[in-house]
């Protein structure tokens, strides 16, 4: 992909911060390339000071500076959002929308035909170059068109495509996932303080960890079940806490949340 690539993003609020910073920096785009507009001046401030990109007026100009967009409102903001900026698009116009739960069918009807759109699900640790997204792609979209999001979105993380009958999942998974490690790194560290350790070491060695286990997965390769097959030696201490963790239900408890969360977007996404 050109390092020419021009991007303008729709609201510059932490996460299009994040991703444009993400973007220029892997060299994807330049900074001098990178266009926001925000209807919040702290914001599109904030924005430019952190990615040195460039700040425009209106959604307009916008479009008229970049080909690629990014829709970074929130999803109650989307269809006003795109009314505004629906005069300037055109066919060369790939517009990539982040509002979570925003189907294609509602992107595409406000839009101009022949505007392609790809639906992206990303994550809270982009903000921290650890993202993980998945895309689909409307009527419209081209096959190269797919691939570039995918380039783009791993500049920050790990991206995959999926069809979007599949974001809900997705959404159950990575978007609300943070969360409930968020809750298992506090509880570790809350039983690394039990066992006689200070909060602070107990909850960098609680995130450390895991950190650490999550990078075997993706890098080994291996399933997360033979992995900790290694660290189960026979009447040691790893097991007896797997046996504490399975008489909890915390297997099926994790299971029940992901699919929790799955269903709850399946009903906004109908509103």
């Amino acid at each position: 992909m050109s390092a020419a690539l021009k991007i303008g993003f729709l609201g510059a609020g932490k996460m299009a911060t994040a991703l444009a910073r993400g973007f220029i920096q892997a060299g994807r785009t330049r900074a001098e390339d990178t266009f926001a507009q925000d209807v919040d001046p702290a914001a599109a401030e904030r924005f430019q000071r952190e990615t040195g990109a460039r700040v425009v007026a209106d959604p307009l100009e916008l479009a008229r500076a970049a080909a690629t967009l990014v829709l970074a409102v929130k999803p109650h903001q989307v269809v006003g959002a795109l009314e505004r900026l629906r005069p300037a698009l055109t066919e060369e116009h790939l517009l990539i929308s982040i509002a979570a739960g925003v189907k294609l069918q509602t992107l595409e009807a406000a839009v101009p035909a022949g505007v392609r759109v790809v639906r992206v699900m990303p994550n809270t640790p982009a903000l921290v170059g650890a993202c993980a997204a998945a895309h689909a792609v409307g009527g419209c979209a081209r096959p190269e068109d797919g691939e570039l999001v995918g380039e783009l979105f791993a500049a920050v993380g790990l991206a995959v495509p999926v069809p979007e009958s599949l974001m809900d999942a997705v959404t159950g998974l990575s978007g609300s996932g943070p969360a409930f490690v968020y809750l298992m790194i506090e509880a570790l560290s809350d039983g690394g303080v039990a066992a006689g350790l200070p909060r602070d070491v107990a909850t960098r060695l609680a995130a450390q960890t895991v950190q650490g286990a999550a990078r075997m997965v993706l890098e080994t390769g291996r399933h997360p079940g033979a992995l900790k097959d290694m660290v189960t030696s026979p009447g040691g201490t790893t097991i007896e806490g797997v046996h504490e963790l399975e008489r909890g239900g915390v297997r099926a408890a994790f299971m029940n949340a992901v699919r929790a969360a799955a269903r709850k977007a399946r009903r906004l996404g109908r509103r």
